[in-house]
């Protein structure tokens, strides 16, 4: 790859090394070699911008050793931000590594970061974020002489016990706020309800509600938007309804996640008029659909397996100038795989390509999935080879379809090398159910012998 790198005469700046990286986001093998590749190049010197676009690179895919040695290259080069900080706790907060967290906060103080209560906060939102809300409020307890919590911190940890629905530790961390001498605020309210709301706890939810209607802090649209959003998951849309028109009464303006709340619940119901018309009201009142409704709108199509209905609006999300997410593509692909259309499932693909957006696993497993499905052995092949040289992790995929494909084709070579490929990806039970077919193979050519089996070998 370098050798190529260095035939090309580009101009190397910031923007364009974060344009490649970007292009690369979910393979840190060739965005790490790139990385390497632009600092060796005469006149460029990495900045904050581009480290922290590769420290999130390998953070997603995990790469922690490389992402320490760069952290601690970005020390000696007086590099660091809030944003390396952010980046690396939530990395190592995700892979649920407490240790490495709080070895990330010990090491960037190494480097005269300034620590202060923010970066404390930072490092207890991540784990709460992370659903280690036990942890983050014992680290709590550790550190509250170094670092005395501010209603933030608690509100942290209020929404990390309500994220894994322990709502007895929740209780006990609102006491701790009214203790400390903290008036919970509306951002703590929300969190709070949002959290019995999702714990069946509805009636006291709906308590804490009335509540803040008769003493503060007043409901906001978030608030409204959680009740709704649970009633229409519900399928209750007389109450979501009705719950709307008093948030209007009570002058609080909803905004495009309460509608697209609204849209979703129709929608499943199959109530598409309704869809319709609160569509032409979310552009009447000046609240027009954004990328988050078009996606929803385009899952609705793809579960009744309508993808040609997604496909059209996806186009129309497109000319009214939001962009498509990976998971826009994602979903448009599998609704076409699924629906024995591969060849527009296949040209999703090449839409995706062609807009530079990085294919993740879950695309390729979608893709690879496939082509297995519709008897492709030798594309799905191609492609989990490209997730293997990329350092991606290799999909979850139908594997014995795929080495009965290749076995019919009389290809027990191809299997045992993908097989080995597998084992040292760490992927044991998709080794072994190559290695098994490829021996089977191997054994029924020994039976009849090479001119006997009926099929031409390759």
């Amino acid at each position: 790859m370098e050798a190529v790198l260095d035939e090309l005469d580009v101009h190397i700046d910031t923007s364009f090394v974060v344009a490649v990286l970007d292009r690369f986001r979910h393979a840190h093998r060739p965005a790490y070699r790139f990385f390497r590749w632009a600092a060796a190049r005469p006149g460029f010197l990495h900045d904050s911008t581009t480290c922290n676009k590769m420290l999130g690179i390998l953070g997603k895919t995990r790469q922690f050793e490389t992402m320490v040695v760069l952290l601690q290259e970005m020390g000696k080069e007086g590099l660091l931000s809030m944003d390396a900080f952010k980046i690396s706790v939530k990395a190592f907060a995700a892979a649920r590594e407490m240790k490495k967290c709080i070895g990330i906060f010990k090491l960037i103080k190494k480097y005269d970061f300034h620590v202060g209560l923010d970066t404390f906060n930072c490092l207890i939102d991540a784990l709460s974020k992370a659903k280690l809300g036990k942890e983050a409020h014992q680290l709590l307890q550790k550190m509250k002489d170094q670092y005395h919590p501010d209603l933030r911190t608690y509100t942290a940890l209020l929404y990390g016990f309500c994220k894994i629905k322990n709502l007895v530790e929740a209780g006990r961390v609102w006491n701790e706020i009214l203790d400390s001498g903290f008036k919970p605020d509306i951002v703590a309210h929300n969190t709070m309800l949002e959290g019995l709301i999702r714990g069946n706890r509805r009636s006291e939810g709906i308590k804490l509600f009335e509540l803040m209607k008769a003493k503060g802090p007043r409901p906001n649209t978030r608030t409204y938007t959680i009740l709704i959003q649970h009633l229409c998951k519900a399928g209750k849309m007389e109450q979501a309804v009705s719950c709307f028109d008093e948030m209007l009464a009570a002058c609080c303006s909803p905004d495009v996640a309460t509608y697209t709340c609204l849209i979703v619940g129709f929608g499943n119901a199959r109530q598409m008029d309704k869809v319709s018309s609160l569509l032409a009201e979310m552009s009447q009142k000046g609240c027009p659909p954004d990328a988050r409704t078009y996606n929803a709108l385009i899952k609705l199509m793809t579960n009744r397996n309508m993808p040609d209905d997604a496909v059209r609006i996806y186009k129309k999300m497109i000319k009214n100038g939001f962009e498509p997410t990976l998971h826009t593509y994602n979903m448009l692909m599998k609704s076409y795989f699924h629906g024995n259309n591969y060849k527009m499932g296949s040209a999703v693909w090449e839409e995706m390509l062609g807009k530079g957006i990085c294919p993740d696993v879950n695309s390729f497993t979608v893709f690879i999935g496939g082509h297995i499905r519709h008897g492709r052995p030798e594309e799905a092949y191609k492609y989990i080879e490209e997730m293997i040289n990329k350092g991606m992790s290799v999909p979850q995929v139908d594997y014995n379809k795929l080495a009965a494909d290749f076995s019919r084709s009389g290809r027990p070579d191809v299997l045992s090398e993908l097989a080995q490929k597998m084992s040292f990806t760490g992927k044991f039970d998709a080794s072994n159910i190559l290695n098994h077919w490829s021996e089977r193979m191997k054994k029924r050519v020994k039976r009849r012998g090479p001119n006997q089996s009926g099929r031409r070998l390759f």
